[in-house]
């Protein structure tokens, strides 16, 4: 089983993404780590992505989702997936189970600003939930709670 656990950036998608994978004892996988230099490099920038920057990580994680679906390999990702397309595309390399972690424009940018050392400026929140198409087909999850909270929620609600 793969799970994709989605929302804007500062959400908590790496925080309940791994602490979930460690609950279950599966592998943890940030789409950070897909990136190529050049988009983290526009990002540092203060630059937003287009949907060509977002392609060839796209690919990337397209190839890994197959790749763990033919090994067996239950992995939760962390991933903005922003865009329904995006989420279909990830999704055409394997079914996966969609965790939608959503919240206020205020209480992210709180938690961003709070952030250190990510590339991942506060300035380029606005774009992200610009560009945000919200999943219909999601569980979606309340974030003004703790992450132990959401995980627990998680688990229920998908009897994992």
């Amino acid at each position: 089983m793969i799970i994709l656990v989605m929302g804007v950036s500062g959400s908590g998608k790496t925080t309940i993404g791994a602490l979930l994978a460690a609950t279950l004892h599966w592998q943890f996988q940030d789409a950070d780590s897909f990136h190529p230099a050049a988009n983290v490099a526009k990002m540092r920038r203060g630059m937003p992505l287009s949907d060509t920057d977002r392609l060839p990580w796209l690919l990337a994680m397209q190839q890994a989702i197959a790749d763990w679906q033919q090994a067996g390999i239950h992995t939760i990702l962390a991933c903005s997936a922003l865009k329904a397309e995006y989420r279909q595309r990830l999704c055409q390399a394997a079914p996966m189970k969609q965790v939608y972690l959503k919240g206020s424009f205020a209480l992210v940018q709180q938690r961003l600003q709070q952030r250190q050392g990510h590339y991942m400026k506060a300035d380029l929140l606005q774009s992200q939930f610009d560009t945000l198409e919200e999943p219909d087909d999601a569980l979606v999850i309340d974030i003004d709670q703790s992450p132990e909270a959401i995980v627990a929620e998680i688990r229920k609600t998908l009897n994992i």
